[in-house]
């Protein structure tokens, strides 16, 4: 009868330890796993389960802007920018110009949360950097305000060079002739923040 209860006894503990060893073992794993977690992975989580929810996000700056975001590249993101006034325009944030995220907490929840898929590698779009993004709207002569740590200019961009770009600085609203054009810039990559289209 003894014997019976020192077994039961042990078989009790053994099974404690087996589950106790368990749970480290997955706490670890999620430690691990939100380690390698970039701020474009948990961006792209809070689109895929919260889509359509504005997020708010801290620029380099300092300014806090609400976006929606849409598109996801490599080292951008894009986004309808939302303002107080219900105007809705199209933007590119580049991801390095990003100093915080301001979620709610469903989004930080969700933010954690293993995506579906990893990082969206399997799209073209996530496959696509900054300046080929920049070099599509040269191509296309697209007026846009830019957004830079210098201050903002409105423009058109002439080229993109590997780590910076050419502004024909003009007035909104009228289009880039060599008469309107007010100054030119050269301004590194780096220095972007936003540019809205």
């Amino acid at each position: 009868m003894r014997w019976d209860r020192l077994f039961d006894d042990l078989e009790g503990q053994l099974e404690q330890e087996l589950a106790a060893e368990e749970l480290d073992e997955r706490a670890e794993e999620e430690r691990l796993r939100i380690g390698r977690l970039s701020m474009r992975d948990r961006l792209l989580a809070i689109h895929e389960r919260c889509g359509g929810e504005a997020v708010r996000l801290v620029l380099g700056n300092g300014e806090a802007v609400s976006v929606r975001t849409t598109t996801f590249g490599r080292d951008w993101v894009a986004a309808e920018m939302l303002d107080g006034r219900h105007r809705r325009t199209q933007c590119v944030i580049p991801l390095d110009a990003v100093s915080a995220l301001l979620p709610t907490r469903s989004q930080l929840d969700a933010s954690l949360t293993p995506l579906a898929h990893r990082d969206g590698a399997d799209t073209l779009a996530a496959r696509l950097t900054l300046p080929f993004v920049l070099r599509d709207l040269c191509r296309r002569r697209a007026p846009l305000d830019l957004r830079a740590l210098t201050g903002d200019s409105h423009g058109t961009i002439d080229r993109v060079g590997r780590d910076h770009i050419d502004l024909a600085v003009h007035e909104a609203g009228t289009a880039r002739r060599a008469a309107t054009v007010q100054q030119y810039r050269i301004v590194p990559l780096g220095q972007l923040l936003l540019v809205r289209v």
